[in-house]
């Protein structure tokens, strides 16, 4: 349950205001599916292919088929395995392919399947520019290929529900709460994190870590703060985002690599105050001193510790902060400029293919319209 699994449900709920009609399907269900529940709220069961184990040729042919009777006017893929799969069957079908490229490329080997999403997709959409110059710069798509398209949401803050959280939690309401939410991986920064606030609570006794998010580091997070006792809480995954921000005091992200993270968006439309690395498309949301304060790459604790203290002990700069970033959500980063560029991306595409197959042998000619996703 990562940014993307997050996004597909807002992008779901956005779609028809851009004529976009969405079937969503997965390979699998992991971990009992948490990213599925948003969607059957929308009244989008997503479909379930099972391809569980190796994905051989068996599991190809199973997503051709899937897509052959569904026939969409564009296949639009999402995440590793996704993007080989459901490129390399829509290609087949000669239905058009779009992929979107979610994450830094980050202590993975990529290199072949971003080759064959090069191959098989008419558009990449990058989600910041820091990721479509650095897909270019690997070969990984060509220039007139990959378009920057910044994710959006719409979230509603919740004003108020700071007090209840914190209780729920175990959190006072004297604390001095720093919030990471984030997939619990490597690349995200939290042994920086739990680094700050073991300098930090020496100095503000009542400082708090609340970790919200699961993965495959759960329990060597947990290990790693032993020492730390009751000053770091472990929330797991978490529905209810915007409730939880209005706990938080400050929204800590130390990454070493992020794509285009959600909950920096988040934060600035519960109006929380950002302390955050200058690591790839991260600029492109927080502007440092403005809208939140950066911290230079690569993530240190001892880079952290003193603009991070500096925050706390101001509120009026927090508040300033707060505000600022609010008002670039409401500018940048809500739901329908994001739609509108997808569908904008869908349009172009369904055009050019109708050019290059005047006689398609999936279906007749793509009509423009409501798109078929």
């Amino acid at each position: 349950m990562g940014g993307a699994e997050t996004l597909l449900p807002r992008f779901a709920a956005a779609a028809p205001r851009a004529r976009i009609k969405l079937q969503v399907t997965c390979l699998a269900e992991l971990n009992g599916n948490p990213a599925a529940a948003p969607l059957y709220e929308l009244g989008l069961a997503p479909v379930n292919l099972n391809l569980t184990g190796r994905h051989g040729v068996g599991a190809l042919l199973a997503v051709r088929r899937h897509i052959a009777r569904v026939r969409p006017q564009v296949v639009h893929t999402h995440l590793g395995t996704s993007d080989v799969l459901g490129g390399l069957a829509a290609r087949s079908l000669a239905i058009p392919v779009v992929s979107t490229i979610h994450a830094a490329a980050w202590g993975r080997r990529l290199d072949l399947r971003r080759r064959i999403v090069k191959h098989c997709a008419a558009r990449v959409i990058a989600v910041s520019e820091s990721a479509r110059l650095d897909h270019l710069r690997r070969g990984w798509a060509s220039g007139d290929q990959i378009i920057t398209i910044h994710n959006g949401i719409d979230v509603v803050p919740v004003p108020g529900a700071g007090p209840a959280v914190r209780r729920e939690l175990g959190l006072g309401l004297e604390d001095v709460v720093v919030g990471m939410v984030s997939a619990l991986r490597p690349e995200k920064g939290h042994d920086v994190a739990l680094e700050v606030i073991r300098r930090l609570r020496r100095r503000i006794p009542r400082l708090r870590l609340l970790i919200v998010g699961e993965g495959d580091l759960r329990e060597e997070i947990r290990t790693r703060a032993t020492d730390l006792d009751d000053a770091v809480v472990m929330a797991g995954l978490r529905h209810d985002v915007m409730r939880v921000l209005d706990a938080v005091d400050v929204c800590l992200h130390p990454s070493r690599a992020d794509a285009f993270p959600t909950t920096l968006i988040e934060a600035m439309a519960a109006s929380v105050p950002i302390v955050a690395s200058s690591v790839g498309g991260i600029p492109e949301i927080v502007s440092d001193g403005r809208t939140g304060i950066l911290i230079p790459a690569p993530p240190r604790a001892d880079a952290f510790v003193d603009p991070l203290e500096r925050l706390l002990r101001d509120p009026d700069r927090r508040r300033e902060l707060a505000a600022a970033g609010r008002n670039e959500y409401q500018r940048r980063f809500t739901a329908d400029p994001w739609v509108r560029s997808t569908r904008a991306v869908y349009d172009a595409v369904l055009v050019e293919h109708s050019r290059r197959w005047p006689r398609d042998r999936v279906f007749p000619r793509p009509v423009l319209g409501r798109s078929r996703v």
